[in-house]
């Protein structure tokens, strides 16, 4: 893993000098294009939250039809995971010629990574770049990857290097230190040693015919950069972070939970009279769980419409046209299709309907919440009707001045009415006052018909007649 504890162990040999604007090479300027510039930062170690961020601006800048996609960077660096999960949201962004790193400052491992996903790298004066090895942390300290896995990560690199027109080799020298760095019989790097570069280094020209080493020029702000890509005057869109990514990426990873927590509150709150602390937290777990995935950039406020819509439709099942099957159907249908979509990473250019490795996660996920839910609804639906939970809810539904409790349970086949709704326990009434009364499951609304089909000690069972 990279880790931002390498900015502490690196050490700079030389003092950096600040080079002029007109050591900027001339260049073949594209033409400007109308579509907003969009500039995503990445200051400070790298983790799961620099991803979301970048997510969200990548999927930002498409849906408002940039022109350019600039990445601001000042960073030592971070984990390989996000890192690479950075550079495969880069690859998505359109047109794929108008990606820009800054490198502000430093640029150091995974910062590095992440430059070679991007068309061109411009650098401000006194800037660093480089120093990619990956390493991990250990109790032990600074541990080096074991050559095997330095070389698939190698391969990463240099699979986005080649694909935006960057020297792999740099690269190489920057991943890996067996290798070196020879450019025009200069030795750039020897073996042993990882290369890391300054602005003015990295803009020096070697081969035939000569071309920049890695930089597409030294530039002394954002400005100078959009004037040299022919981007001067076009309208600026700035990301910025919110602060709510880091808590969204620990929402993200307790999706499944969260998903099991917001159904089993549901069915609690179903199962017991009137609407009380177990739908409020069951709605608080769903809002939760959307808000999370918005954050990171994979779900849209109408994925939490379309959630509301289908808990309307199951309550419109259970209070208003109970039996009818479709409504509750449907808002099952729907409730299940807005978790799972939520979770979908979709793009604006991508197809209507997700592919399967867009699936696979999200499908994941749900499959566990729903997993952790049935079992636990299980569970209740042997012990919630004996619970003293139950028994006080049922009673707080019920005027205390009306209740009273007969002397011995009515025989099996006495006919009542209900008194409350039944889910499945409740209130009825055999002509001798209210009595607290349980089905088998059966849901029965207020004031139908019921009779008793057994008594099992003081808990009295019945049926819709």
């Amino acid at each position: 893993m990279i880790t931002a504890r390498l900015f502490g162990t690196l050490i700079l040999g030389w003092t950096l000098s600040v080079p002029l604007l007109a050591e900027v090479r001339p260049g073949p300027v594209p033409a400007a294009t109308s579509g907003p510039v969009y500039v995503l930062p990445i200051d400070g170690p790298i983790s799961k939250a620099t991803v979301y961020t970048v997510r969200r601006g990548v999927k930002e800048a498409l849906s408002g039809k940039a022109s350019a996609l600039v990445i601001r960077m000042d960073t030592p660096g971070g984990e390989v995971p996000a890192v690479e999960e950075i550079m495969d949201i880069l690859a998505r962004f359109e047109p794929t010629d108008r990606t820009y790193t800054l490198v502000v400052k430093d640029a150091y491992s995974g910062g590095a990574f992440i430059a070679a996903a991007t068309r061109k790298i411009f650098m401000q004066p006194g800037s660093v770049i480089g120093a990619a090895t990956p390493i991990t942390m250990g109790q032990s300290g600074v541990n080096e990857l074991p050559p095997k896995l330095v070389s698939a990560i190698a391969a990463k690199i240099r699979v986005a290097a080649e694909r935006n027109g960057h020297d792999t080799s740099v690269f190489d020298a920057m991943v890996n230190k067996q290798v070196g760095l020879v450019k025009d019989g200069k030795e750039l790097v020897v073996k042993g040693d990882i290369l890391t570069l300054t602005d003015r280094q990295a803009f020096e020209s070697y081969g035939k015919p000569p071309r920049p080493l890695l930089s597409a020029g030294t530039v002394e702000s954002l400005d100078v950069l959009l004037a040299r890509t022919g981007l001067a005057g076009a309208e600026v869109r700035e990301l910025k972070p919110t602060g709510w990514e880091v808590i969204s990426s620990w929402i993200v990873a307790i999706s499944p939970l969260l998903i099991s927590a917001a159904l089993i509150c549901g069915y609690i709150e179903f199962k017991t009279p009137g609407f009380g602390v177990f739908g409020i937290m069951g709605i608080l777990f769903a809002v939760v769980f959307f808000f999370g995935h918005y954050v990171a950039g994979l779900s849209g406020h109408e994925f939490l419409l379309l959630f509301l819509l289908g808990l309307v439709l199951i309550a419109v099942e259970l209070f208003f046209l109970p039996g009818t099957i479709i409504p509750g159907l449907l808002g099952a249908f729907l409730i299940l299709l807005a978790l799972l979509k939520s979770m979908v990473d979709r793009y604006p250019t991508d197809p209507f309907l997700p592919t399967m490795p867009q699936l696979q996660l999200p499908l994941t996920n749900l499959i566990m919440g729903l997993g952790f839910s049935l079992v636990a609804i299980i569970f209740l639906a042997r012990i919630l009707p004996r619970s003293p939970m139950a028994r006080t809810l049922v009673l707080d539904s019920v005027n205390a001045n009306e209740l009273s409790v007969p002397k011995a349970s009515p025989a099996v086949g006495t006919p009542g009415v209900s008194a409350t709704y039944l889910r499945p326990v409740g209130m009825a009434d055999f002509g001798n006052g209210p009595l607290e009364v349980a089905t088998d499951g059966e849901f029965i609304e207020q004031g139908r018909s019921i009779r008793i089909i057994r008594v099992e000690g003081n808990r009295v069972v019945v049926e819709a007649s």
